[in-house]
């Protein structure tokens, strides 16, 4: 009679950096939940780490209160958006990178609806979860801003500092328009056709100075603003080809 093979032990949750995510990502979902069924003072660590099937050691290992736990996935957010930085084609419109790189913030909202909904609604009534999501916007703009200063600097645009703060301003302001209009319609507007008006028009305000052209649109006073907006950067784009 031989010995049943033995089975490798299975591996920890958290182990792996896929394994660490999804874990967070677990953390953030219990949390999300008990904290729209139960109120979120009524809810403690101890609940959030039983209901996504881990202890509270292992709870603190990944966040340092439970105010942070609604934004589980704000450093992976970061890190992405550097990466795009990191690869983007440098004769691209840096403003344009840095859009597509905040895009990912929209992405990360629209993978999870449900989710999403329960915190916006969570960030709306609990000041501390509020000042939290404050905190987190911040940290995206000036990840813009240090991005975008490095490159217009490299391009000679002066004064570059000063440029980079306010380009990375209002991308966020657009970013966060977008985002709180898609949550407050439950999820129904379209999100991607949302950003890239809002972004063309960022885009298209801080175009750089050498390369404004002049454009001549005929259209009715009844011309919706979505397609005034895009004919007109759809023919600067033409002119830049020229």
């Amino acid at each position: 009679m031989t010995d049943a093979p033995r089975r490798a032990p299975a591996a920890r949750p958290g182990a792996t950096p896929a394994g660490r995510r999804r874990l967070r990502r677990a953390l953030a979902s219990a949390a999300v939940d008990l904290f729209a069924a139960n109120g979120y003072e009524a809810t403690t660590v101890d609940e959030i780490a039983a209901a996504a099937g881990v202890g509270r050691r292992t709870f603190f290992r990944y966040f340092e209160t439970k105010d942070d736990v609604l934004f589980a996935n704000h450093d992976e957010i970061v890190a992405e958006m550097e990466a795009v930085f990191a690869t983007a084609d440098p004769e691209r419109d840096p403003v344009e990178v840095a859009c597509a790189a905040v895009g990912l913030v929209l992405d990360s909202y629209a993978a999870d609806l449900d989710v999403s909904l329960k915190r916006f609604a969570l960030t709306r009534a609990v000041p501390s979860l509020r000042d939290k999501e404050v905190a987190t916007v911040d940290r995206y703009q000036r990840v813009l801003a240090r991005y975008l200063q490095a490159r217009f600097e490299e391009r000679g645009e002066e004064p570059a500092g000063l440029r980079a703060a306010v380009v990375a301003a209002a991308i966020a302001a657009a970013n966060n328009h977008v985002l709180r209009r898609w949550l407050r319609s439950g999820g129904e507007d379209d999100i991607t056709a949302s950003a890239a008006r809002a972004f063309a028009l960022v885009t298209a305000a801080f175009r750089p100075r050498g390369d404004v052209s002049t454009v001549v649109a005929v259209m009715t006073t009844a011309t919706p603003l979505p397609q005034v907006v895009a004919e007109i950067d759809a023919a600067l784009r033409g002119a830049d080809r020229t």
